[in-house]
């Protein structure tokens, strides 16, 4: 179990700021992704059809003691794009689990996510000294188990049957690791710049 869950605090890069999810961000995250489907298809929550709806599922991330959410706001537009979170891990000493995690279609296949995980993956070891990041992700969302594997992630485990989506049907979850020993390669090869030809 996480000992402590982290406070708040605000990380800022290069093209993303990551800060404590608000309220006041609700209606830039609706513009972003409120209502599209396919950026809710693999969250644990039915696709918020209102910004009230939103609305809801934001409050309880902010109010559960169980998750420090952060907002993704993109630093050129000011306005909010996703959020991701850190979360509790029964289980595991000295962890804590990246997720709850969506950005608006806009920012897919950009460095956005990429940026978004370097920043909680270096706080988390560098100024929180959690020994081990854990991901996890449905056994069906390959493109998100791409998305881990590319940032360092080693699968670790299959639990069957872990949970319900919301429509019923039962998940697989697929859960990854990083350890604190192992980021500093991954972090040198996601943050160097390409060579020039």
């Amino acid at each position: 179990m996480t000992a402590t869950m982290p406070s708040p605090v605000v990380l800022d890069g290069e093209s993303v700021r990551l800060e404590p999810l608000t309220l006041a961000h609700v209606p830039d995250l609706f513009l972003a992704g409120g209502g599209d489907d396919e950026v809710w298809r693999w969250l644990p929550r039915e696709t918020p059809r209102t910004e009230r709806e939103l609305r809801e599922i934001a409050a309880y991330l902010i109010h559960d003691r169980g998750h420090v959410p952060f907002a993704v706001v993109l630093k050129e537009t000011g306005r909010a794009i996703g959020w991701t979170t850190y979360a509790d891990t029964p289980g595991f000493d000295q962890s804590v689990e990246i997720g709850w995690t969506w950005y608006g279609r806009a920012v897919w296949r950009t460095a956005v996510n990429t940026e978004c995980k370097v920043l909680l993956i270096d706080h988390a070891f560098d100024k929180l000294g959690y020994n081990r990041v854990l991901l996890k992700t449905d056994a069906l969302n390959t493109r998100s188990q791409a998305a881990i594997r590319r940032i360092g992630g080693v699968h670790e485990g299959t639990l069957r049957r872990h949970r319900r989506r919301p429509d019923g049907t039962w998940r697989d979850t697929v859960y990854f690791g990083i350890l604190d020993d192992e980021w500093p390669a991954h972090r040198e090869r996601l943050t160097s710049p390409l060579p020039r030809p």
